[in-house]
């Protein structure tokens, strides 16, 4: 079973106005996480405000991180950037650090085109060791991965596993099926989007990559496990409770809800990257209310 299976929580990574990485705040999360039984940590994700950081407070959150759960829990960690001798060197400096694992998101301003997204990828891919995840997530990057293209990058060394985006509701296991059925077989497949997590934990795939689980990681984690054991009743339960928490992440995008549960968990006290803006006290209270039904469980 490779790093890519299983409950990937996905924290914020604290930082201050001047993107300066609170790493005694990564240390208390990650540990966190690690302590309640996450199978790895997505460091660096979108819900970690890896665009928003530069290479050195990258380096030092990932460095944080180790320091605390460093051959305890797996560290995947994220290196999106524009650039791919960018991208290069974030992976190089993960490696270094300690990370057991790669994600990656074709990050641009140029749109780009299936090739330079192959390109891309397999220039990162030859420059490190560590086992690489594909990070498709159109919502944010605005860019889709053909079929063919994630065809070609499974051949790629080091291309270990694929992050999936939510497809439209009740179409997952169909999906699944059929990427498991190509050549993308090969890879550990995974799915983000929260809100389908029940549907395709059911249907079977390898990975939730989870911003629920960044900040309850003991109820993701009983999701997993629930459908790990086939209990299919259990895992509908834990959805239809959670149905107000996924509402809230369309609504606002995950990040700002995933930033409002960590304060009023008393988990940090950082404030999403300008110019993202902390939900109002208003929808505060929404997500307080959402939190007390789901720690009641």
């Amino acid at each position: 079973m490779s790093i890519f299976h299983g409950l990937s929580a996905f924290p914020i990574t604290p930082a201050n106005e001047h993107g300066v990485v609170d790493t005694e705040g990564v240390m208390l999360l990650t540990g966190h996480l690690s302590a309640n039984g996450v199978d790895s940590i997505g460091l660096l994700g979108s819900t970690g405000i890896y665009a928003y950081l530069s290479r050195t407070e990258r380096c030092r959150a990932i460095r944080a991180a180790v320091k605390t759960v460093g051959g305890k829990t797996p560290l995947i960690v994220g290196i999106g950037t524009l650039r791919t001798d960018d991208a290069q060197n974030l992976a190089r400096d993960a490696a270094a650090e300690g990370a057991d694992g790669l994600l990656m998101a074709p990050v641009s301003y140029t749109p780009l085109t299936q090739e330079e997204a192959y390109q891309h990828y397999k220039a990162v891919a030859e420059v490190t060791s560590l086992p690489l995840c594909i990070y498709n997530n159109p919502s944010t990057t605005h860019f889709n991965f053909s079929r063919e293209l994630l065809e070609r990058l499974a051949d790629v060394s080091n291309i270990a596993a694929v992050k999936m985006p939510a497809p439209a509701e009740g179409t997952v296991a169909q999906e699944l099926a059929a990427l498991r059925s190509s050549p993308v077989g090969k890879l550990a497949i995974g799915y983000s989007g929260d809100w389908i997590a029940a549907e395709a934990l059911l249907a079977g795939c390898d990975g939730w990559f989870s911003v629920l689980g960044g900040f309850l990681p003991k109820l993701a984690k009983a999701i997993v496990t629930a459908a790990n054991e086939g209990d299919a009743r259990a895992v509908n339960q834990y959805q239809q409770v959670l149905e107000p928490m996924w509402a809230l992440f369309r609504e606002f995008g995950s990040l700002r809800v995933a930033y409002a549960a960590i304060n009023l968990l008393g988990l940090s006290s950082a404030q999403p990257p300008r110019p993202v803006l902390p939900l109002t006290s208003q929808d505060r209270r929404r997500v307080e209310n959402v939190l007390k039904a789901c720690t009641a469980l």
